[in-house]
């Protein structure tokens, strides 16, 4: 089971903050289209974000690859290693999901927000939910995941960026162990790394390609 839930999340991990996004059958494109976001003036301005990966060289991946491990590593003012007493004092009140019978029929019957809360499901073989995953309303820049008897077992934390683009999330166990750092580029495009800073994969859409380009990954929650 612990091999099956660790495949869920690097296929399908931060669907709260991708809005979980249901399954499209996409073709891979030299370009992502044009992002359309507000400023304070709610004036609209545009900005290409061009997915590029596997047309550019072997050196400029490894300079891209540099540039987004230091900044989720060294860039950040934020806190990114706890210990475990750190973690447990700042994140106890949610080790234990109180209405984890509810929250689970509101995931399990495909409820993915209401007042309160947004909700994401992981599904083992599409039939079992073997994790549910809430970001509640008053605190946007966390999701708490939990099995399905509502025991805690991941926690992401956004910056303060969160939701507009660029911005990253990290992502602990229930021991307050990091397990992944990605850097969302855009809705389309994000870099991921695992605890050691080691690069896992650049995500393009439902695709993850490795550092030479190759196409290692698919998702279905984007």
């Amino acid at each position: 089971m612990k091999k099956i839930i660790t495949g869920l999340f690097m296929i399908g991990a931060l669907c709260l903050c991708q809005n979980c996004m249901a399954f499209e059958n996409v073709v891979i494109e030299e370009a992502a289209p044009a992002e359309t976001v507000e400023n304070s003036q709610t004036k609209q301005i545009t900005a290409s974000v061009t997915f590029d990966w596997l047309d550019i060289t072997q050196a400029q991946r490894d300079e891209q690859i540099d540039k987004y491990k230091n900044l989720l590593f060294s860039g950040s003012s934020d806190k990114v290693y706890y210990t475990k007493d750190e973690f447990k004092k700042e994140f106890s009140a949610f080790a234990k999901d109180k209405n984890y019978k509810h929250h689970y029929m509101l995931a399990n019957n495909g409820v993915t927000e209401d007042e309160d809360a947004k909700y994401c499901a992981f599904y083992y073989k599409k039939n079992t939910l073997v994790i549910y995953a809430i970001q509640y309303k008053k605190n946007p820049h966390n999701a708490f995941y939990y099995t399905a008897f509502g025991k805690l077992y991941y926690v992401d934390v956004t910056s303060d960026a969160y939701p507009n683009f660029p911005y990253y999330s990290m992502q602990y166990n229930r021991k307050g162990q990091l397990k992944s750092a990605i850097y969302f580029v855009s809705k389309d495009i994000q870099y991921m790394y695992g605890p050691d800073k080691e690069f896992q994969g650049i995500w393009y859409k439902d695709k993850m390609y490795n550092a030479n380009g190759k196409q290692t990954l698919t998702r279905s929650n984007w």
